[in-house]
């Protein structure tokens, strides 16, 4: 995601009968009030509880569809001193690994094009920055932003160095764009305040440093914006494709009225229980998706202006499908949907799809297009038959079931 799902470090096992680390944007107000040292303290203590309760109950837990994805499910229902074996822990260990690897892929990611993008500004040919759609930037930029967030709650270091990569490395992007002319500068202005206060407000998240109500508004404002700025983005393309469909700011608008309608209400507690898990649900898939437009941004630009192809760099299309596609491992390991999903569109579209345009319009050779493509099919294929080594399962489509429906 420039996009990418990254991450950096060592990540921390998965156990088995272990309560989740991992949060809503929109959870309860009193999770953010603990502090770090409190969470690690209490985590022991639902630990051995969850432990008995894994006896008590024959050994069995009850399945969480992972659907949600605001809350990572347990990988089995089996106790872990069964299920864990040899396999099991080293490629829990190497697919942390290769997340973190990712972060290589994606800090050149950008940089190709960025490159390319100063070529063009130093001849004054500003026109081929259009190959690079503003609109595209923008939405991964807040994906990217906004998954910073959701990864410091589920305590998932390595992603919030991706993800945080990805923020400056596409701000650049957006930088040159403005610069170029190929953005409204007005937008542009806002992009830097908005990026600017993110990064600060998560770092100081990150390190503890942040009153719990200030972080709260902040999600509130993700939530908000990251909404509207979906609507709106989709309603320009189609009004593009269909010329009957007015240009009108009227979706985002009406989806920003809603947003802050259902955000007041579950600020003053007359929103159900259900409702506030619903609206935890949507601010993590609006940030994907947020992460995911950008993919179709671009290949939407290629459609309208083929001619413009040659503004595009395949190095960087091949960088994020390496990058993306490293993290799709562990995101299916740890059960992860909305992680698998973000991932996996990242290779699939923003990566191996823009080069399929570029190969489509001679802008790539054939040996390039090909050796990148049995590249890839060949490591998913890999991820899934490790995946159900791993976790001594029969077919490698049993992760998908599991990743799709829970265990």
């Amino acid at each position: 995601m420039a996009g990418s799902l990254l991450l950096l470090g060592s990540s921390m096992p998965h156990h088995i009968c272990r309560p989740s680390n991992r949060l809503s944007f929109s959870s309860d107000p009193r999770i953010h009030s603990q502090t770090r040292a409190n969470y690690k303290l209490q985590f022991k203590e639902v630990l051995f509880s969850s432990h008995s309760a894994c006896r008590n109950y024959n050994n069995k837990l009850k399945p969480v569809c992972s659907l949600d994805s605001q809350d990572a499910h347990p990988i089995t229902q089996e106790p872990v001193e069964l299920k864990r074996g040899k396999d099991f822990e080293q490629w829990d260990s190497t697919s942390a690994k290769f997340a973190a690897a990712a972060n290589l892929p994606f800090l050149l990611l950008q940089l190709p094009q960025i490159i390319l993008n100063t070529q063009n500004l130093l001849a004054g040919n500003n026109s081929a920055l259009l190959a690079v759609p503003w609109l595209g930037m923008l939405t991964g930029l807040l994906g990217n932003l906004s998954l910073v967030s959701y990864f410091i709650k589920k305590m998932e270091t390595e992603a919030v160095v991706v993800q945080t990569l990805g923020v400056l490395s596409t701000y650049v992007v957006i930088l040159q764009l403005a610069m170029g002319e190929a953005m409204p500068f007005p937008q542009f202005i806002a992009t830097s305040i908005v990026v600017a206060s993110g990064l600060i407000l998560n770092f100081m998240k990150y390190f503890n440093f942040l009153n719990p109500e200030i972080w709260h508004i902040w999600e509130d404002f993700i939530l908000v914006v990251g909404l509207s700025t979906l609507s709106q983005v989709m309603q320009v393309m189609w009004s593009t494709f269909i010329p009957y469909v007015p240009n009108t700011v009227l979706p985002g608008a009406i989806v920003f009225v809603s947003a802050v309608i259902a955000v007041l209400m579950s600020r003053t507690g007359k929103l159900s229980e259900k409702g506030v898990k619903f609206l935890g649900s949507i601010s993590g898939w609006t940030a994907t998706l947020l992460f995911m437009w950008m993919g179709v941004a671009q290949m939407w630009t290629n459609l309208l202006n083929p001619d413009n192809i040659k503004g595009l760099s395949a190095v960087s299309m091949l960088l994020a499908m390496i990058g993306n596609g490293l993290m799709i491992p562990r995101a299916l390991f740890i059960r992860d949907f909305m992680w698998f999903v973000g991932s996996g569109w990242g290779s699939v579209f923003y990566g191996w799809g823009n080069l399929i345009c570029l190969f489509c319009l001679n802008s790539i050779s054939k040996e390039f297009f090909l050796a990148a493509t049995l590249g890839f099919v060949a490591w998913i294929g890999l991820s899934f038959w490790k995946d159900a080594k791993a976790h001594g399962l029969s077919s490698p489509l049993t992760s998908l079931k599991e990743l799709v429906f829970g265990p």
